[in-house]
């Protein structure tokens, strides 16, 4: 029987970070998912017996994890339309190598999916190296206060500024000054997620998906940005708090980071 949810995981030469990930997803509270994992390491991560062990707690557990190997590399944007050319399920979580969850994330969003219908929903990543990094500044949050709805976000509008309520431990300090639990959560809105996205996958595929892959240069960043924009203006999407997703803060492996998609491609 298909999953309710596939889990979709693009690693690059994190053994170590995928394994703690892997762990994450050992250990959800919501239990209807199956796993995909698309590896283009020098050195495939699957050869690691860490990532080996938490693959077969996992399967144990009643999760299938498919060991994708997607060579030559040809940029993250056709990684992840790779990765969603194999699913199947009503819908998908794009999860980072480097992402360790805390139990209750994947049923709080789905939760909040089946709640507003809409094309995604996201848990920004906390770094807690900045616990105690205060950023007052950076903290403003506009929470949704009626249903989501699509909402047209661009480099050029004043709400691509929200993104800076992603930066360091922004979102732990927000969730902990308005006493938010998992029990107790809020939507609100984004610019965009990175790292830890649910989407419906219908609503991903409808509005073109990771298909620019063709149509922009190897070494890029931003192609989540433009997915989710894309999905925004047509079908809505929201950040939800708190959030237990937890950025492992692993050297970035993109190295040239000049091509920033959403600054270079027409929503």
């Amino acid at each position: 029987m298909q999953a309710r949810i596939t889990v979709l995981i693009p690693s690059y030469n994190r053994p170590s970070a995928l394994a703690v990930t892997l762990t994450g997803l050992c250990f959800q509270e919501y239990q209807d998912f199956d796993v995909v994992i698309s590896d283009q390491s020098n050195t495939l991560v699957y050869h690691d017996a860490s990532v080996q062990t938490v693959i077969r707690l996992l399967e144990k557990k009643g999760h299938p994890v498919r060991q994708l190997v997607n060579l030559p590399r040809r940029g993250l944007a056709q990684q992840r339309q790779f990765l969603l050319d194999s699913v199947a399920s009503r819908y998908c979580l794009y999860l980072d190598d480097d992402v360790l969850l805390e139990p209750f994330v994947m049923g709080n969003m789905l939760q909040a999916q089946e709640e507003e219908d809409i094309g995604f929903v996201g848990q920004a990543l906390i770094g807690l190296s900045y616990r105690n990094d205060y950023r007052p500044h950076q903290q403003a949050i506009e929470l949704w206060e009626g249903p989501v709805e699509p909402e047209l976000v661009t480099p050029q509008h004043a709400s691509w500024q929200r993104h800076a309520l992603h930066n360091a431990a922004n979102i732990l300090h927000v969730q902990e000054k308005m006493q938010l639990s998992p029990n107790r959560q809020r939507k609100y809105k984004v610019a965009w997620v990175g790292g830890c996205v649910l989407y419906d996958v219908q609503k991903l595929r409808e509005t073109g998906g990771f298909e620019f892959w063709k149509e922009i240069p190897e070494e890029h960043v931003g192609e989540d940005v433009l997915a989710q924009l894309r999905v925004m203006k047509r079908f809505g999407g929201c950040g939800l708090i708190p959030s237990g997703a937890y950025h492992q803060e692993a050297p970035t492996t993109i190295v040239n980071r000049k091509f920033d998609i959403p600054k270079e491609l027409a929503l």
